[in-house]
């Protein structure tokens, strides 16, 4: 699910910044950026990290921008810089190049300029951590809103689902004559004029109509239906078992499909489909 969380602290001596984002993926997948006087502390910030993201493709930035001068210096290294500048302006020549900025070039190229990192600290270490919560809260409120539309939406779907089923079964009460008529013809046109046995029409008549039958397939559609929305009220992450429930209520719709034999349940179950899918595709953002 996508996300957006930030938090600052100013303490006088330093600036917090903690950025939280993330976007869609089925696992977690996190970046974590953060300064190097708390490297020892990343796998603790991991942890928080799937705590409370859970899920997706995120991206985790934590700064700290001291106000003091004094705190890092900078070194830059003669011999490197040197050796840049030189192969800078051999390549110049050789190229028939004059720009002037192949010491501003050398300069950035890596190794060129190191700094001294300051000494991270126990206290500012537990502001680090209270600015990332309250960069998680915003994040879980800005997930919290979406999650509030999506519901609506996915609600929305099956309620359309259950619309539909509800016109199939308006439609199969309309199936069974249209199904004796039309096979009762076909007969008469191939038969002409040799006697049919009502009796052995009858039985076959059943048989066949036993083979399209669709009660139990209405039922369960129903109850994974009702046990979407149920679940979908729950106040757990339930991203991965709506995901199965709608595998279930794919199935059911599928078979109704195969054993409609009726132009106008196809179409109502065509309807079906397509709402499922989008409920699949919004599945994707829930966690």
């Amino acid at each position: 699910m996508t996300g957006f969380g930030l938090a600052t602290r100013d303490t006088g001596n330093s600036k917090i910044t903690v950025e939280i984002k993330s976007l869609n993926s089925k696992f977690l997948e996190l970046s974590l950026k953060m300064p190097k006087a708390y490297s020892d502390k990343e796998l603790l910030l991991r942890n928080e990290c799937s705590k409370s993201i859970e899920r997706g493709k995120a991206y985790v930035a934590l700064t700290v921008e001291n106000n003091q001068t004094d705190t890092k210096t900078a070194q830059i290294d003669q011999a490197k810089l040197a050796a840049y500048y030189t192969q800078l302006k051999a390549a110049a020549a050789n190229l028939g190049d004059t720009s002037n900025n192949l010491f501003s070039l050398a300069l950035h190229l890596p190794e060129v300029i190191s700094y001294t990192d300051e000494t991270g600290s126990d206290e500012e270490w537990a502001l680090i951590l209270d600015t990332f919560q309250q960069a998680s809260k915003a994040f879980q409120q800005f997930r919290a809103d979406e999650g509030a539309v999506l519901k609506k939406d996915l609600e929305l779907r099956i309620q359309h689902i259950l619309s539909g089923l509800a016109e199939v079964e308006i439609a199969e009460k309309k199936r069974i004559p249209a199904i004796r008529e039309r096979l009762s013809t076909i007969l008469n046109e191939h038969l002409l004029n040799e006697h049919i046995d009502e009796n052995r029409f009858e039985q076959e008549l059943i048989y066949y109509i036993d083979k399209l039958d669709i009660t139990e397939e209405k039922i369960r559609l129903k109850s994974h239906a009702d046990y979407f929305l149920s679940t979908l009220n729950h106040a757990d992450a339930n991203g991965k078992k709506l995901g199965f429930i709608s595998q279930e209520i794919g199935r059911e719709i599928n078979t109704i499909g195969s054993k409609a034999n009726d132009a106008h349940m196809q179409q109502l179950v065509v309807n079906m489909k397509e709402e499922l899918e989008k409920i699949k595709e919004q599945l994707l953002n829930v966690l």
